[in-house]
């Protein structure tokens, strides 16, 4: 072989090397996004589901059951990633002693994998548990029992145990609608960032209620003041603060509206800023109701699901914290619940639980409007979508 035709070989071949090293360098950066979702079991759902999602692409990987349970409707996960926690939205749960209760359960979970490894559960204290949160320690969960009209505070042990309850508080009331608010219905309960306060929204007193919180014991007492109302009637559901720590946003289930909060983180008090509605201004409500609101990662914009209008109403997050409604978008599904935000802030999955339905939506950065993406995943009456980074 001629010293110029095995120079050019070795030239060739370096080339494949780095051009191969280069390509798989690349793949090493796409991060995958492990995606679970809270259900009830019924239209042959068995529990807890999980799947993937490509923030390069929108595209996911088929469903499959991570963890069988009864009405896991709400899911949270602790800040290490390690573990997840699960109410089970029921009023008979075993242990509770002829009281009417429901369960919060607790998994080990496989990131890269997605199987979800049982731990404990314990009772919720109240009947049908329907959200919870994980403290930003991950030392605690908080759980809002709807049907009881309670909240619940749970210490988690190192290896993600749930310890019993080391505070239950029993809400008290109601407001002017006889048939939803003839007393509390706990609906939300959401840590602030610097894990010092949680506001549990109540559905049946028209209140955000405002606990301080002791992560290192596991315990809730009410703050002072003890709650922000409501306008009568709302029926303040879930809740969202904005990243900043400044904001937060409440969605109003029976009035179809939002509200915006000035926050004091280091008071815990909530000083309401505007209440927009979340429908068109030409569509005549049918009985409509929010369920889920959620402020983008930028902190640039907010969303909130509407059922039986079947929209995400979207909203531009002003300086000030106040918002300007900036149009709906359909959720191509029947009575869409909750939805999640992926970490990268790129897609925003929709769970429509009456159509067995997630669709993926892109988010543009610069309106805050979705796109879908024709990405639809089957998955039996979905009702949370939580996300995490996989490396």
């Amino acid at each position: 072989m001629s010293r110029i035709l095995f120079t050019a070989c070795l030239i060739t071949s370096f080339l494949s090397i780095t051009e191969y090293k280069s390509a798989s360098a690349e793949e090493k950066q796409v991060d995958s996004i492990r995606v679970y979702v809270g259900t009830y079991t019924r239209k042959g759902s068995e529990g807890i589901y999980t799947f993937e999602l490509n923030p390069q692409t929108g595209k996911t990987t088929p469903p499959r059951l991570a963890a069988k349970l009864v009405n896991p409707s709400f899911v949270a996960i602790s800040p290490s990633g390690k573990f997840l926690y699960s109410v089970n939205e029921v009023s008979d749960f075993p242990g509770a002693n002829g009281k009417k209760a429901g369960g919060v359960s607790s998994f080990a979970m496989n990131a890269k994998s997605g199987t979800l490894t049982k731990l404990n559960s314990q009772i919720s204290g109240g009947a049908g548990p329907c959200h919870l949160s994980v403290d930003q320690t991950g030392k605690c969960v908080i759980v809002a029992n709807y049907g009881g009209g309670s909240v619940a505070s749970l210490p988690v042990k190192e290896n993600g145990e749930l310890e019993p309850a080391a505070s239950f508080i029993q809400h008290e009331g109601s407001s002017i609608n006889p048939r939803r608010q003839e007393g509390p219905h706990a609906h939300s309960a959401n840590v602030d960032a610097g894990n010092n306060f949680v506001v549990v929204a109540d559905l049946g007193l028209d209140k955000l209620m405002v606990y301080k919180l002791d992560a290192k014991k596991g315990t809730l007492t009410p703050s002072d003041p003890p709650y922000v109302s409501s306008n009568p009637g709302a029926g303040p559901r879930h809740f969202s603060f904005h990243p900043n720590g400044k904001f937060a946003y409440v969605c109003n289930e029976m009035q179809s509206s939002v509200t915006a909060y000035d926050y004091d983180a280091k008071q815990g008090v909530l000083t309401s800023l505007v209440t927009l509605s979340t429908l068109p201004e030409d569509y005549e409500d049918q009985g409509n109701s929010t369920a889920e609101a959620l402020v983008h990662p930028s902190g640039n914009f907010l969303y909130v699901s509407n059922r039986v209008h079947d929209s995400i109403a979207m909203y531009k997050i002003k300086d000030n914290g106040t918002i300007k409604h900036i149009g709906n978008e359909s959720t191509q599904g029947k009575i869409p619940r909750n939805f999640g935000i992926d970490p990268t802030g790129k897609y925003l999955l929709a769970s429509n639980q009456d159509s067995n339905t997630i669709v993926v939506f892109a988010i543009d950065q610069s309106s805050g409007k979705l796109n879908s993406t024709g990405t639809v995943i089957e998955v039996p009456t979905p009702v949370c979508v939580r996300m995490l980074r996989i490396e």
